[in-house]
């Protein structure tokens, strides 16, 4: 993802200029939004070529982080073939899980439920090679990064999808999930990293449920969790957690393994 600044320059005939953030951090500690890669269409041609360094404007014809692969040279042949133009190949899987710890650790050092589970859940699904790849639009993709989308309630009542960068280190995962989320809230607008294969989530806190199906509808092929409200017992807390993904990515042994290694990643985070 690309940070664009705008500020206003006494030094030029021009009213504003325009510069880049390298990083996330630096552009958070200005109290300014992320901007995708395609907003900067909004700055006028001149303009963005006189402000923009040749370091950074290189930087711009980096390596694709998403390619097209064939499927019959993956382990994915016969899945791509049986389940690519499948009317419904999304399979949805149900476990409960023992959050038991995971709401301590909120409790103790002060951390958003939700933002430890979507960590827990990057942590578990980045060690799952087929994770990273993605049927979309009859083709194949491989991805070399991920990242956590959750649903965001905005200022204005309504809701909008955030796309969090999933990072090993959870001090930084957790900086850049408050800060988008919130950024995503004051501006009622959604952010999203193409670059990345996305991990849907989706809290559902209303109300406790034993399961969810999401729909289906043909242009959304990532795989998505979601949950509700999490139960207290005397001694444990469970939280059901539905696992859809598209069959042509992954298979039920995968998704078995994947759902095992949440659970050991919630025990010992």
């Amino acid at each position: 993802m690309i940070y664009i600044k705008k500020y206003q320059n006494s030094n030029s005939k021009m009213p504003n200029a325009y510069g880049v953030f390298h990083s996330f951090r630096e552009m958070r500690a200005q109290h300014c939004l992320p901007v995708r890669h395609k907003s900067m269409l909004n700055i006028p041609k001149f303009l963005f070529f006189s402000t923009i360094s040749r370091k950074f404007a290189a930087s711009l014809r980096k390596k694709k982080m998403k390619q097209e692969i064939n499927p019959q040279e993956t382990n994915r042949a016969m899945a791509f073939e049986l389940w690519m133009k499948s009317p419904m190949p999304m399979v949805t899987l149900t476990k409960t899980f023992d959050v038991t710890r995971l709401c301590r650790v909120s409790r103790r050092r002060g951390k958003k439920f939700n933002m430890l589970l979507c960590w827990c859940i990057g942590k578990a699904a980045s060690g799952i090679d087929e994770f990273y790849l993605l049927p979309e639009h009859g083709k194949l993709y491989k991805y070399d990064r991920m990242a956590i989308s959750v649903i965001v309630n905005d200022k204005e009542g309504g809701i909008n999808s955030c796309d969090i960068p999933y990072a090993d280190d959870l001090e930084r995962f957790e900086e850049d999930y408050m800060a988008l989320t919130q950024a995503a809230s004051m501006s009622c607008q959604s952010s999203t990293i193409d670059e990345a294969v996305i991990v849907g989530t989706s809290a559902v806190t209303g109300t406790e449920l034993d399961s969810i199906v999401n729909q289906y509808s043909g242009i959304y092929t990532s795989p998505f969790l979601a949950w509700s409200r999490y139960r207290k017992g005397w001694l444990k807390t469970t939280l059901p957690i539905s696992f859809q993904f598209h069959h042509t990515q992954m298979d039920g042994s995968h998704a078995a393994r994947f759902l095992e290694e949440l659970q050991r990643t919630i025990n010992t985070i």
